[in-house]
């Protein structure tokens, strides 16, 4: 391994931000966490049987469409983001482009004739991405990690010199998609590992602890790591937080930073009794209040939500109550439309997912 994985020496200590540990073969949560069964899925069968929240839209929303020809100027701003519903993002920072957790899959399952459903199409078709320097897969579950997504993007031209950043065993799934081996670089939490690009600056990616778990399977739960990840430039730092139940340890990361322009945390597929591995709303708005940080506050973009049908709520419910909260409590919200390319600069709330009929 690189000295340029290795933790960096001058970050201050912390006793939530530490390496990954294993037990059995199995990696742990930053703290003790309990991933339901079958006898959660018992408990939660009454309300899905019953619910009457509108889980699918009743009208695909849409059609968005990404206008390619955005990406031949760099952001004016320096950071900007195109959200493509869900997880997945290209980031523009510094002149770095970076695939976050792309999905274009048509479900977020093991075969593409079940499982959830896009709510809309792809607001672009792989093939129109621009050059992208990297590719960033947070952990391993289907809707962060598409089979036929990756096997299209491991022969594009666009990504020809791209550097694959995973977690600690995602690699061996990605190779098993056609990426190069030499492309795929896996840290495990507090490691970190530059994109450079010819003109010598640098965009350093850094892994950290989630509350979540990994699998793909019914048996290969907890053997893949899963994470959340800073990137920094010269001028601007980004959170994406990817999946992660609550834990004391988003302050220490914003800390180590000196806070983020732009914090990515999830909203969606939430529910009281997986708490501990999905925020939802209320406790993804007390994570941004605690990674605010003297002079950058940052905005904070919800995640997770707005593509597929993972949970027992409404599928605008996320997006509605975290705008309720952040109102109320005078939380910097940016959410852009999906597909478009917009600037980070200023508190934004696209409205393409209200009611018409209200």
């Amino acid at each position: 391994m690189s000295d340029e994985n290795q933790p960096d020496p001058l970050l201050p200590v912390s006793t939530w931000l530490q390496p990954a540990k294993r037990e059995g073969g199995r990696f742990l949560n930053p703290l003790p966490t309990t991933v339901g069964g079958l006898s959660l899925i018992l408990k939660v069968l009454p309300d899905y049987l019953r619910g009457r929240a509108e889980r699918d839209p009743h009208v695909p929303p849409g059609p968005f469409v990404t206008d390619a020809t955005v990406y031949r100027q760099a952001p004016a701003s320096g950071l900007r983001v195109t959200w493509f519903g869900h997880s997945s993002s290209l980031l523009e920072i510094e002149g770095f482009r970076v695939l976050l957790d792309p999905v274009w899959d048509e479900r977020a399952s093991p075969a593409q004739f079940f499982g959830p459903k896009r709510f809309f199409a792809p607001t672009l078709a792989l093939q129109a991405l621009p050059p992208i320097d990297a590719v960033l897969i947070s952990h391993d579950h289907y809707d962060h990690l598409g089979a036929g997504t990756i096997r299209q993007l491991a022969r594009l031209p666009a990504l020809a010199d791209a550097q694959w950043i995973t977690s600690l065993g995602v690699g061996r799934r990605l190779a098993g998609f056609g990426v190069a081996a030499d492309r795929i670089q896996e840290l495990d939490w507090t490691q970190s590992v530059d994109v450079r690009r010819p003109d010598g600056s640098r965009l350093r990616v850094t892994s950290y602890p989630a509350r979540h778990f990994s699998g793909r399977g019914l048996f290969d739960r907890f053997k893949t790591l899963w994470a959340s990840f800073a990137l920094a430039g010269s001028a601007h730092r980004v959170y994406f937080g990817a999946d992660s139940g609550t834990w004391d340890g988003f302050a220490d990361i914003a800390a180590r930073h000196g806070g983020f322009d732009l914090t990515m945390l999830e909203i969606g597929a939430y529910h009281p009794l997986w708490a501990a591995i999905h925020l939802g709303p209320r406790a993804a708005a007390d994570a941004f209040q605690a990674m605010r940080q003297p002079g950058r506050a940052g905005l904070f973009m919800p995640i997770h939500w707005g593509l597929f049908n993972l949970a027992l709520h409404g599928w605008r419910e996320p997006i509605a109550e975290t705008e309720q909260i952040c109102r109320s409590e005078d939380i910097p919200l940016w959410s852009p439309e999906p597909g478009l390319p917009t600037e980070v600069e200023a508190p934004l709330l696209a409205d393409w997912w209200r009611d018409p009929s209200h």
